[in-house]
């Protein structure tokens, strides 16, 4: 019976590998459309951006005179003279074109061509699909050890991407307008699953025993889902840095190239980017707060201790205190904008070297995740 149960397993480890290869696959077929989107977008000429900053107002702030106001006054012969005598102008103030946070959001990757929008289209339903089969190579992958589906470093990585893509796609569903993500995310779920795949694959196995708790439900898959989105707000912030600089630049009355231009005004504006990216890190923050608190807690019956300055820990807290001090920073008037957004890549990059550089430098109590 052992036996047989330990081939069946065997079978799941290689169907799943096979999937997340296939997954790979159907990925790069996302990524070739999505190139393709963004090409037969650059057709399009869009220009609103530029528009925006250098129009005239359409309504200036003037004057309007008010009603004549009638003022009788006593004549030489006796009588009255009627003398019209203006009422003071009332100052009408309207918003005028120009500035830079009434910039309208750029079409999107496609840039209102209906050959690359067809383009996207593809890319998406490639996405859907290389996410479905990713989603089942992580789903036997956990069958063929019984366990939750991240007790190393290549089951964290395939889940990793799997929840950034699942993030993805829930945005879309809910009809927010972020297709312009679709190319940088899946060039980062190849990346992470060829480095996952190549370097970071272990067979399945099981766990050490002090690792056999709900907690793993709990803390690492919360880990994973903060890490997804964090990335997400992460796409978002650099993106807004390059906006930005174009934004500053047109309005310096610079001339920026034509790739970038094409690049750039497809875009939504640097302040959609900057409140995108600041809802989502604001989000996850008090749940990537409880991942360290439940960990301390798993600690505490693992291993008798709730806090031993162990490297993981250490880089954890680290990466909270990176991530409070960027909202904390977004309510300070001498810390928004671009010095904000220099704060959210570092926080980023904190948690990127708490998950490989800490995994690979150093040894700890987490050394059990291994390469």
């Amino acid at each position: 019976m052992n036996l047989l149960a330990a081939q069946t397993n065997e079978q799941l480890a290689h169907i799943s590998n096979y999937l997340v290869y296939s997954a790979m696959a159907v990925y790069t077929l996302a990524f070739f459309a999505h190139c393709a989107e963004w090409t037969f977008g650059s057709r399009s000429k869009v220009a609103r951006t530029a528009a925006a900053l250098t129009s005239k107002p359409a309504e200036e702030s003037v004057p309007a005179q008010g009603p004549a106001v009638s003022v009788r006054s006593a004549s030489a012969d006796g009588g009255t003279a009627v003398l019209e005598k203006p009422a003071p102008p009332k100052i009408i103030t309207r918003s005028a074109s120009g500035r830079r946070g009434d910039l309208p959001d750029g079409p999107g990757a496609a840039g209102g061509d209906a050959q690359g929008d067809m383009y996207g289209r593809i890319a998406i339903s490639l996405t859907v699909l290389a996410f479905l089969l990713h989603f089942g190579g992580v789903l036997t992958r956990s069958l063929s050890v019984q366990r939750a589906p991240w007790g190393n470093m290549y089951e964290f990585s395939t889940a990793f991407s799997m929840v950034a893509v699942a993030a993805y796609l829930g945005f879309l569903i809910a009809k927010k307008n972020i297709r312009w993500i679709g190319l940088p995310l899946v060039t980062t779920v190849l990346l992470d699953l060829g480095l996952a795949v190549t370097v970071l694959y272990t067979d399945s196995d099981q766990l050490v025993p002090a690792l056999h708790s709900y907690w793993l439900w709990i803390h690492v898959s919360l880990a994973i889902i903060c890490g997804a989105l964090l990335y997400v707000g992460f796409v978002a912030t650099l993106l807004y840095l390059f906006r930005d600089f174009y934004e500053t630049k047109l309005l310096a009355g610079g001339k920026p190239g034509k790739v970038r231009t094409s690049i750039m005004e497809r875009l939504p504006s640097a302040s959609s980017l900057d409140k995108f990216a600041y809802r989502i890190n604001a989000a996850v923050f008090p749940f990537w707060t409880f991942t360290i608190v439940a960990g301390a807690i798993w600690a505490g019956e693992a291993w008798g201790r709730y806090w031993g300055w162990d490297p993981k820990e250490v880089w954890s807290f680290i990466t909270w205190v990176a991530y409070a001090a960027y909202l904390h920073a977004r309510a300070t008037a001498g810390w928004k904008g671009r010095k904000a957004a220099c704060l959210a890549l570092l926080a980023f990059a904190c948690y990127l070297f708490n998950y490989y550089g800490v995994n690979i430098l150093f040894n700890g109590m987490h050394s059990y995740a291994g390469v």
